[in-house]
């Protein structure tokens, strides 16, 4: 099967749905128990063989560079490319063609969680000879895109077809280098517009359904609770990690003193501290993250190096 070797992981959202949270990071570095959420998008990347990647940034840059000490993930070089100025998708795109080989590129949403297989995408859009490939799901909501024989034929129906919208945008596809041509240089603009062109134009804007693996989006406090909830009982991902101990409640740099309780799913993240007879509830504590002593913390995120004490439910710290 031919391969693909260049993907392009979009870096450069503001996540403004997960804030404040991203107040203090951009949304790919949040931590998912205790690993940055975009390690596992480059993880499950590097397992279908990929060796050149490509990162956009936006807010807080330098925060990139912090855990991404000279540029290398893995033994795999990163190039990241600063907008200072949000270019969205297909402005992303085009502002990196200069570093493309040529080849398809794979183009994967920075803020999904996924361990769906890749595979059957890559060969699909080779054998096809699609313009762009999309990976579809049927078991996930929004489902907003018209598929039928095996191409796109409506997205939010803004090509005015009717055409029921019975399946969910991954965020993950491939794009030839055909399409890359047609973007414009340093203009802020969506790929959902040049999509619904390809439509119009009868090019080849394909898709595949691929319902295997796990799903998520990390869109906003509740489902990144969630989350956390459902990685706890599941076999996850289904590829290979940096980390294998990224699972942990507790990192083992915390410190957890006696008499302090942990209760529901609560996860304690590097060089923390819970002071004693603190008791934690469905509560994620990002790295650095101080609780006093008898304090009661539910359904809680506490941020990167702040202190919480007292008595908390549903709130960002």
């Amino acid at each position: 099967m031919p391969a693909i070797t260049q993907a392009f992981v979009l870096g450069a959202g503001l996540g403004t749905r997960l804030r404040p949270l991203t107040d203090d990071l951009p949304k790919p570095l949040v931590p998912i128990l205790q690993k940055p959420l975009i390690t596992f998008a480059l993880d499950h990347l590097i397992d279908i063989g990929i060796t050149s990647f490509f990162i956009n940034t936006h807010h807080q840059p330098e925060r990139f560079a912090e855990f991404f000490p000279h540029a290398i993930y893995r033994d795999r070089h990163i190039q990241f490319f600063h907008e200072p100025d949000l270019l969205e998708t297909a402005g992303g795109i085009a502002n990196i063609a200069d570093s493309l080989s040529g080849e398809p590129l794979l183009v994967y949403n920075g803020d999904v969680l996924t361990d769906l297989p890749i595979a059957p995408l890559i060969e699909n859009h080779f054998r096809e000879k699609n313009m762009v490939t999309l990976a579809l799901r049927s078991d996930a909501e929004p489902k907003h895109i018209a598929f039928a024989n095996g191409k796109i034929v409506d997205i939010h129906n803004q090509a005015g077809t009717n055409a029921p919208g019975e399946f969910l945008f991954t965020g993950i596809y491939i794009v030839d280098p055909r399409f890359v041509d047609l973007l414009e240089r340093g203009v802020k603009r969506s790929v959902i517009p040049h999509f619904l062109e390809l439509i119009r134009r009868g090019e080849r804007l394909g898709g595949v359904v691929i319902d295997e693996g796990n799903w998520w989006d990390v869109g906003n406090r509740e489902a990144y609770l969630q989350l956390h909830r459902e990685l706890a009982s599941l076999k996850f991902p289904g590829y290979p990690v940096e980390d294998p101990n990224w699972k942990q409640a507790v990192h083992q740099t915390a410190t957890v003193k006696p008499g302090a309780q942990l209760r529901g799913c609560s996860v304690v993240g590097k060089n923390c501290e819970v002071g004693e007879g603190a008791i934690l509830e469905d509560t994620i504590l990002w790295p650095g993250a101080q609780i006093a002593s008898q304090s009661r913390l539910q359904n809680c995120i506490v941020r990167s190096h702040r202190k919480a004490a007292g008595v908390h439910r549903n709130i960002d710290i």
